[in-house]
């Protein structure tokens, strides 16, 4: 379900998302699960729904792969902090 957000919002938002999603950060997970994804499909691996989990270093389903394992990303908020 979509945020209902006001124009103004909605195009603050766009720029932020854009911000981060390129962000070398960001950049440099994508190129990281790109590179493992072709070689599991090379090594005959079904892939289908499923991403690379960069923190446990291995393919789950998109659902799994959200929320920190259904422990939510708050303690998470506190460590990038100290």
């Amino acid at each position: 379900m979509s945020q209902k957000l006001s124009l103004k919002a909605r195009a603050a938002k766009a720029a932020r998302d854009l911000r981060y999603a390129n962000s070398t950060d960001r950049k440099q997970k994508r190129a990281d699960s790109q590179k493992k994804r072709r070689a599991a499909k090379k090594a005959g691996r079904s892939l289908t729904g499923k991403d690379y989990d960069h923190k446990d270093g291995k393919f789950k389903s998109v659902k799994a792969n959200r929320g920190n394992d259904g422990k939510g990303t708050k303690k998470e908020k506190r460590k990038r902090l100290t």
